[in-house]
C-alpha cells in the first residue's frame, strides 16, 4: 500500500498527489534560514570542521594506513605520501621510489598465473585518485612521472581471448600477458587506459580518456580511442636539450 502510495505521489495523478508531490519537492530543496549575524561563527564552524577532519584523516594515515602499506610492499623510499588506505589482491611485489605522492585512492589488483608479479614506481612519481593496477607480470613506472585520476593500468585483458577459456573460467594464457612500461617524464592524463605490451616513450602524454593500446613515441602527444599520435616532437627537458 505504502509504495502504491508513493507511486501516485511522484506520478501525480489527481490533484492531490501533485500538491504532495509538489511539497516534498520544496522540502527536499529548502536550506534552513540563519540571521545574517552568524556568517562568521558559522564560517568559522566550516574552517573548524575542515580542520579536524583533515588533521584526523592525517593523523590515521600518519599512524595507521601508510605503515601497514608500507610494510606490506617489498621496498619503499623516502618520503612517500600516501592519502587513502589502498585496496590490494593478489601476490603482487611492488617497490616504490623516492618522493613518490598517492593523491587519492590507489588500487593494486594480481592474480596467480605468472610468478611473482612487480610493480615497479620510480622517483617522485605523482599518483592521482582512484587509480588502479592490474598487473599479472610487470608494470614499471619511472622517474618523474604524472598520473592524473582515474587511470587504468593493464598487463592483461583480465580475461583470455579463447571463448572455450572464458566460459571454463580460465585465466589468461602467460603469452597474453604482455609487460607495461611508463617511461620518465611522461604524463598520463584522467580516465586514460594503458593496456598490456605498451610502453609509452619519455617525455610523452597521453590524452584524457585514451585508450592505448600500442606504443607511445617519445616526446608526442596521443589521444583518442585507440590512441593516435596527434602532436609530435614535443619540448624535451631543458636538462635533456641541454644533454644533447
Amino acid at each position: 500500500m505504502l509504495e502504491s502510495f508513493v507511486t501516485k505521489i511522484k506520478r501525480g495523478e489527481t490533484p492531490f498527489y501533485a500538491g504532495l508531490k509538489n511539497f516534498a519537492r520544496s522540502v527536499l530543496s529548502a536550506n534552513l534560514p540563519y540571521p545574517r549575524f552568524m556568517r562568521p561563527p558559522l564560517r568559522a564552524m566550516f574552517h573548524a570542521h575542515l580542520a579536524i577532519t583533515r588533521g584526523a584523516r592525517w593523523l590515521w594515515v600518519f599512524c595507521y594506513a601508510s605503515p601497514l602499506f608500507r610494510a606490506r610492499c617489498e621496498s619503499v623510499g623516502r618520503n612517500f605520501k600516501l592519502s587513502r588506505f589502498p585496496d590490494m589482491q593478489g601476490p603482487l611485489k611492488i617497490r616504490i621510489g623516492d618522493g613518490v605522492n598517492f593523491f587519492g585512492k590507489v588500487d593494486f589488483y594480481s592474480g596467480v598465473i605468472l610468478k611473482d608479479p612487480q610493480l615497479i614506481l620510480g622517483n617522485r612519481v605523482d599518483i592521482g585518485h582512484n587509480v588502479a593496477f592490474v598487473v599479472n607480470r610487470e608494470i614499471v613506472i619511472e622517474d618523474d612521472v604524472n598520473v592524473a585520476s582515474g587511470v587504468r593500468f593493464m598487463d592483461s585483458d583480465a580475461h583470455p581471448r579463447d571463448a572455450a577459456d572464458r566460459i571454463a573460467d580460465l585465466p589468461p594464457k602467460p603469452e597474453e600477458i604482455k609487460p607495461v612500461r611508463i617511461c620518465r617524464y611522461a604524463w598520463i592524463g584522467q580516465n586514460a587506459f594503458i593496456l598490456k605490451g605498451v610502453t609509452v616513450g619519455e617525455g610523452a602524454v597521453v590524452g584524457v580518456n585514451s585508450v592505448v593500446v600500442t606504443d607511445v613515441p617519445p616526446y608526442s602527444v596521443v589521444m583518442g580511442n585507440p590512441a593516435r599520435v596527434v602532436v609530435k616532437n614535443v619540448s624535451a627537458p631543458v636538462s635533456q636539450t641541454d644533454a644533447g
